[in-house]
């Protein structure tokens, strides 16, 4: 499933969930619970390809979501670009390797408001805004 998580069904039996903030070389991840609404960072995965999901599986492990949060880049008019594609591939691999429901999140100014936040691991620090804004929206 995609799409705004204002318009996205999340099942309310859905408690918690692991967000990427998607990039080429690293991927922030944070965690966090539809309960306190709040998001923890986690350390950035520095890997690609299989690695990465090496990684990825190991946090899946870890924390055992219920679902999957990813942020999809866009241009500030909203529309889409090569990053965008990325994102929504990722999103797509997530879900047919792990099984688990991925909603995706548009995550324009995620790093640039991390970074004015002065968060020393801006990937983590973007994930954790994307997760928190996706809590925000959930009813």
């Amino acid at each position: 499933m995609s799409g705004d998580p204002a318009t996205a069904v999340v099942p309310a039996h859905f408690q918690s969930f692991l967000a990427f903030d998607y990039g080429l070389k690293r991927t922030g991840v944070a965690v966090g619970t539809r309960l306190l609404r709040t998001a923890t960072p986690q350390g950035t995965i520095r890997a690609e390809g299989d690695a990465r999901f090496a990684q990825v599986a190991e946090r899946i492990r870890e924390w055992q979501p219920d679902a999957l949060v990813v942020g999809v880049p866009r241009h500030p008019d909203g529309a889409p670009h090569e990053n965008t594609a990325r994102a929504q591939k990722f999103a797509r691999q997530l879900r047919g390797r792990f099984g688990l429901q991925v909603f995706e999140v548009d995550e324009r100014y995620s790093t640039t408001e991390a970074l004015a936040a002065g968060a020393t691991d801006a990937d983590a620090a973007s994930a954790c805004i994307i997760l928190e804004q996706f809590l925000r929206n959930l009813s």
